[in-house]
């Protein structure tokens, strides 16, 4: 068990973890990332311990005790690590692209990839964190991807591309149903055929389902 010192100065805020997190050795983090992957997406999230993920991260407990407290913190500090690649990557690919269809696919491509190329994630994100703690993942908060994601179908609205009936909210929310429940049955049901491969159809979906036609 941690000490009471250590629990005193555990980071109580995401951005406190965040900052307690930018002074750990990169290898470390790195560690723990692959370990939390790893344990969580194959095991119920009661069955995996701190210490389990101490041992398979070559850490000490105590250093897990540190800078998370709890496996819950844990979970949400590392997704928010892992899913923040995602928005980077989403603004850098949406650079230069004005058309409104155009960026809607860039979208739906960006994220169907990242997906798809990593279901450890989604499993843990889908699995590990129950639906009422979502908000404590500090990503679907974040200025930057939600700036990208919402600016994209807002702009779609404005030029009467996409469907208007509804708020640029709900529209998000039909986009992330869709691709969500799509992997992660993808992942349940053990498809070897990578989703992108089915991109074109995928998102003639997408599309038929949020356009203003």
């Amino acid at each position: 068990m941690p000490s009471s010192t250590a629990r005193r100065h555990q980071p109580s805020t995401v951005d406190d973890r965040r900052a307690a997190l930018s002074t750990m050795r990169a290898d470390t983090l790195g560690r723990i990332e692959k370990a939390v992957l790893e344990l969580f997406s194959n095991q119920d999230f009661h069955e995996v311990s701190l210490l389990d993920v101490a041992k398979a991260a070559n850490v000490s407990l105590q250093t897990i005790y540190k800078y998370f407290g709890s496996k819950e913190v844990l979970v949400y500090a590392m997704l928010d690590v892992m899913l923040g690649r995602l928005a980077e990557r989403m603004l850098d690919h949406l650079q230069g692209i004005d058309d409104a269809r155009e960026r809607l696919r860039k979208t739906f491509w960006v994220t169907l990839d990242y997906m798809d190329k990593h279901p450890a994630v989604m499993m843990l994100l889908f699995t590990a964190v129950p639906v009422s703690k979502h908000k404590n993942i500090r990503i679907y908060e974040s200025p930057e991807l939600m700036t990208a994601f919402l600016g994209v179908f807002k702009d779609g609205q404005a030029r009467g591309v996409l469907n208007k009936q509804v708020s640029h909210k709900i529209l998000l929310d039909v986009f992330m149903g869709i691709i969500g429940r799509v992997v992660l049955m993808h992942i349940v049901r053990g498809e070897k055929r990578p989703l992108i491969d089915q991109f074109d159809e995928l998102f003639h979906i997408v599309w038929r389902a949020m356009s203003a036609d």
